[in-house]
């Protein structure tokens, strides 16, 4: 059953895990996109209760998250991790509340929506109080598709990813500073946020090992991509890589098709998407690149070229910052597409 309860044109907002890289990042995209909020509510563990948090010209303070936290809230933002989402979201609910989840809590489940606005917008319509927001290298890699995939059917998808820290939280970013000056000043490095050093080197590993030998981000990229497309027959295969970039993550496609599909035809695509900008002028060396595109909205495509290994065959990178529209930026957009129109 989809929801029916009316959303009011200026709601009550509460972002929960407030304080986490996503939850401040959350913050800053509400404000800086005016979501017209009635009230915003700064929600997380009680370790962080009393916090303050600048928002708006003002400051929000931190409330510890509790069951009864939900009561006249109407879009809560989550972003504390799966168990967190779990235990609340049921109470989030029966207090009326849409859960926008930005954990893996909720992203294959069957009654709930997996949604990337540019992409599949209309799979709100059926939502029953949660909304899943999809994996970070999930969204970026299909704003990029599904254009294309509007061109001519897409039939398989090669992709590896070059995933900054901060898709790991705050505390890897912060372990990407500390191993670079240690690594510089001579010093043993100690890791702790991931299983071997991230300063100047890349770790072919991200989230655990699956039976068959890849990783549940591989994983991930391959399940939510065929669901957010209503795509299943898609192949797709995926090698995850973490790199030492403090953020915005990077991808190498090579997309196979059911027919042609010039580079001409593509790139004007690409460049009519929403959400989408294309850097691609081998002549002046312009492509996109993490370290230019930190704090910025859209998914950047260059190297675009035709892929002769293959019939029917585009290669092509892709830029964007996971904490924008990997994340807080992907979730902000469900929000106002379920305000009333």
């Amino acid at each position: 059953m989809s929801w029916s309860r009316v959303m009011p044109a200026r709601p009550v907002v509460a972002v929960a895990g407030v304080t986490g890289a996503v939850g401040i990042e959350m913050l800053k995209t509400l404000e800086q996109r005016g979501f017209p909020a009635s009230r915003v509510v700064a929600l997380a563990s009680s370790r962080s209760a009393g916090k303050r948090l600048p928002f708006a010209n003002g400051e929000l303070i931190v409330e510890e998250m509790t069951e009864s936290s939900f009561e006249g809230v109407h879009i809560a933002l989550f972003s504390a991790g799966a168990a967190v989402s779990k235990a609340m979201a049921p109470a989030a609910n029966a207090a009326g509340c849409v859960v926008i989840d930005n954990s893996s809590a909720f992203r294959m489940d069957d009654t709930v929506p997996l949604v990337v606005p540019e992409v599949n917008a209309s799979d709100l319509a059926w939502h029953s109080g949660v909304i899943a927001n999809p994996n970070c290298s999930t969204i970026q890699m299909v704003v990029v598709l599904s254009p294309l995939h509007e061109i001519a059917p897409i039939r398989r998808v090669v992709v590896s990813t070059y995933q900054a820290t901060s898709g790991a939280g705050q505390a890897a970013m912060d372990e990407l500073y500390d191993q670079t000056r240690d690594f510089l000043e001579g010093r043993e490095l100690a890791p702790a946020a991931f299983a071997h050093r991230i300063a100047f080197n890349c770790i072919p590993q991200i989230d655990v090992f699956l039976n068959d030998g890849s990783t549940k981000e591989e994983w991930k990229m391959v399940v939510e991509t065929k669901k957010i497309m209503h795509a299943p027959q898609v192949e797709i295969a995926a090698t995850c890589v973490r790199v030492p970039v403090l953020r915005c993550h990077s991808e190498c496609l090579n997309i196979e098709f059911e027919a042609d599909v010039t580079v001409a035809e593509a790139r004007a695509a690409l460049e009519s998407a929403s959400g989408i900008t294309v850097i691609d002028d081998p002549v002046s060396l312009s492509y996109p690149m993490p370290a230019l595109l930190e704090g910025s909205d859209d998914v950047y495509v260059g190297r675009l070229r035709a892929d002769e290994s293959v019939s029917h065959g585009l290669a092509l990178w892709i830029v964007a910052d996971q904490l924008r529209k990997g994340a807080a930026l992907n979730a902000v957009q469900i929000a106002e597409a379920l305000l009333p129109r």
